[in-house]
């Protein structure tokens, strides 16, 4: 990580202008040494070719310049280089896919003890290797994905034609060698040990890629490890029909045992499973727990009651099932939106304040503005004579960032600090945005929620309490200069940067230079070779998605736009002067729909268009087959409900630089036909999307309109206040550059 430039002394100024005087001198003797070096080197340290390569390896190298030939016309051109809009993502990726990977061919040539079939197994490897990262986008992510995978593979080459690979994989056993594990086919012992230390250390990324091993004697201490971590898995693999079930089924690992009982004895064994360890432990019976699950508002109470002692063995996969049964009753409320209040929540009066909390942040990406009000009203009068602090110890703080985003969204984070004293106010909101450098430099859906939860603060003695908690942050992890720091200070420095110019989206785009403009979107990044700007809607075929469409198609008058559709999707195209083209799939009936949709990308893949938009017209859980579709070429992404980090940062992982726009809720016609409206207006005219300008006219618009429409349209954000996207695209581009 580089740190903040220091100023020099005048004395150290002066020094290092003497040894600049001197430079020519030192550049020649420079010359002479390296001259003098080059037969000191390694074999595999030459980049050219000690001897020509024999014919009967030429098929297989072949196919390695095959692969390296085809990174390097992924952006339409042979020329040596991977050319796109990131030229982090470019420099990286051609670094590593057309100059190491060439030169790491050579160094296996030029190994002096590997005899021939060691080298066309390297080349069979490598080979695998690259045509896996051809699979990969060029994102952030998967550009430094591609440097560390390609040098982890010339080291554990080294270590081979060293006789070091045991010592090797004992240093690195990490994901960049298991990926590379290949190369160790014919050191088993080796193999067995980085499979089995990664698998311990990551089973839920391990358990994936049992097939790969499942027969291997190491493939026990993994499943028994995966157990605890996801034994919904395990219960997967356990009730198949595949050799996947004999390698759990003749697991000895007690915990993986009842896991397969579960899996015979019970009468849903998902249901059952957020219940391991009862069963386990031999406080219930797997009858017991059948019986429980049978009524939804028990099993609901009994899964929180679950969270709230503790006893499980994996919190992760309680909460799946607890999200999606608090979920269900979510979307009964929201289903019942115009209905009086008692009838609207008549389900929900009996549920208790630690589990209302649960139901809130459970479905944080499809609650109404008014569910959410309502419960979190109640959860308050609940939770009486407890204060906010007490609630969040009896639920040991599980998901408290989340849920601090949520009532800062929905302007009830001062009732809830209000019903706490001073000092432990402070102490839960300075919590809230420390440690935020711990986990994977990739897991960062705590400082998220942080970012978004500043967006809507309006207190100013929090605003500067949080500013100054962010700052004395920064300097903790700079002097605490440990691993973990890299990570805080880009994720404190940019939390810091965007604290203090959230209020100036020109001023903090300008600090952000490392990502491109949040306050527009120009309009010629958004055009084709041909000049054409193509946007692809998705639509799905529930009452809600047939109505959207047929509001949809108000958007597309006859004397500005001509229409063909056929069997699966209608295609409107502009008839002025600045060519746009909108592809929509039918909203047929499910699951006819999804196959329209298919359908469709195989049309727009063939024809090789690409869409620079796009467009999701459904409910949350239809977001998926959304996002499947998504390009790194998208550069504007509006969806009907994104509230959380995960579907932020699926956006984001697979179009970096897209700009959002969502909802806290989920979307309604009334606002998403006005938004479409007004970025087809701009861009007819061959203007910008403006972020400014659009969100004033609307503002404008929605001010003329009824109460319950400003309403709704108070819940969009757009892309220049999308403070959590804003983060992740300017922390994965900062920690790119620090790959450089």
């Amino acid at each position: 990580m580089q740190r903040k430039l220091q100023l020099f002394p005048l004395a150290l100024v002066a020094l290092l202008l003497v040894f600049t005087t001197d430079a020519s001198a030192q550049r020649r003797k420079k010359k002479k040494k390296n001259k003098d070096n080059i037969e000191k080197l390694e074999p595999w340290q030459v980049d050219t070719l000690i001897t020509p390569i024999p014919i009967s390896r030429q098929l297989f190298t072949g196919k390695v310049e095959q692969q390296i030939r085809k990174a390097d016309i992924k952006d339409g051109s042979v020329d040596g280089k991977i050319e796109i809009e990131d030229t982090a993502v470019s420099r990286i990726a051609t670094q590593a896919m057309l100059i190491d990977a060439p030169r790491l061919l050579i160094h296996i040539e030029n190994l002096p003890t590997s005899d021939h079939q060691a080298k066309l197994q390297m080349h069979r490897a490598l080979e695998k290797v690259l045509v896996r990262l051809n699979g990969k986008n060029l994102t952030p992510d998967n550009a430094t994905y591609m440097k560390r995978a390609i040098a982890n593979f010339e080291e554990l080459v080294i270590a081979r034609e060293q006789k070091r690979v045991m010592e090797y994989v004992k240093d690195n056993a990490n994901i960049y060698t298991l990926d590379n594990s290949d190369l160790l086919n014919d050191f088993p012992q080796a193999k067995a040990y980085v499979f089995e230390t990664v698998g311990k250390a990551k089973p839920e990324l391990m358990i994936k890629r049992l097939p790969e091993f499942a027969r291997e004697s190491y493939a026990d201490p993994i499943i028994a490890a995966a157990a605890k971590i996801v034994p919904g898995t395990i219960l997967t693999y356990a009730t198949s029909t595949s050799a996947l079930s004999s390698a759990v089924r003749r697991n000895k690992d007690p915990l993986v045992q009842t896991i397969v009982r579960i899996g015979t004895e019970s009468r849903t064994p998902l249901k059952a499973l957020p219940f391991l360890n009862e069963i386990h432990n031999k406080r219930k019976t797997i009858a017991q727990v059948d019986a429980i699950t049978k009524n939804p508002k028990q099993y609901y109470k009994a899964l929180v009651a679950l969270k709230v002692s503790n006893d499980m063995v994996n919190a992760k996969s309680v909460d799946q099932e607890l999200n999606l049964r608090g979920l269900e009753m979510v979307r009964e409320v929201n289903r019942l939106h115009d209905s009086p209040a008692p009838v609207r929540f008549k389900s929900l009066l009996d549920f208790n304040a630690e589990e209302l909390y649960y139901m809130m942040i459970g479905s944080q990406d499809e609650i109404y503005t008014s569910s959410f009000t309502w419960m979190f009203d109640r959860m308050l009068e609940k939770m009486a004579p407890e204060k906010g602090n007490e609630l969040l110890n009896k639920v040991h703080k599980d998901h408290f960032r989340t849920f601090i985003r949520m009532a800062a969204g929905y302007n009830k984070l001062s009732p809830f600090l209000k019903s706490m004293d001073e000092d432990k106010k402070s102490d839960l909101m300075r919590e809230f945005v420390a440690n935020l450098e711990r986990g994977d430099e990739d897991e960062l859906e705590d400082a998220v929620d942080v970012a978004d939860a500043f967006g809507s603060i309006t207190d100013t003695k929090l605003i500067d309490f949080l500013k100054d908690e962010i700052k004395q942050n920064y300097e903790r992890v700079y002097k605490a200069n440990n691993q973990e720091s890299e990570k805080g200070l880009i994720v404190y420095g940019l939390l810091s940067t965007i604290f203090n110019s959230a209020d100036n989206a020109g001023e903090l785009s300008g600090k952000l230079s490392v990502i491109p403009p949040i306050t527009y979107v120009p309009n010629q990044s958004l055009r084709n070779e041909k000049g054409e700007i193509i946007i692809q809607t998705f639509f799905y075929g529930d009452e809600d998605g047939k109505s959207s469409f047929a509001s949809f198609k108000s958007n597309f008058p006859a004397n500005k736009w001509k229409s063909v559709t056929n069997k699966n999707w209608v295609t409107f195209t502009s008839t002025g002067a600045n060519p746009i083209i909108v592809y929509a799939n039918l909203p047929l009936n499910e699951p006819k729909d999804e196959e329209a949709q298919r359908a469709l990308a195989i049309h727009l893949a063939e024809k090789e268009i690409e869409p620079t938009m796009v467009i999701h017209r459904g409910h949350s859980y239809h977001l998926g087959g959304s996002l499947a579709n998504l390009t790194p070429e998208v550069k504007v992404v509006m969806l009907g409900s994104c509230g959380g980090y995960h579907n932020l940062a699926n956006v984001l992982d697979k179009s970096p630089d897209a700009n959002i726009i969502s909802s806290k809720q989920i979307g309604a016609m009334a606002v998403n036909e006005p938004i479409i409206k007004q970025m087809l207006s701009q861009l007819m005219e061959g203007k910008d999307i403006d972020w400014l300008a659009t969100w004033s006219n609307l503002n404008k618009y929605f001010a003329s309109r009824g109460a319950h429409e400003r309403d709704l349209f108070s819940d969009y954000i757009p892309p220049n206040r999308n403070l959590g996207a804003i983060f992740i695209k300017a922390y994965r581009k900062m920690a790119l550059q620090n790959e450089e």
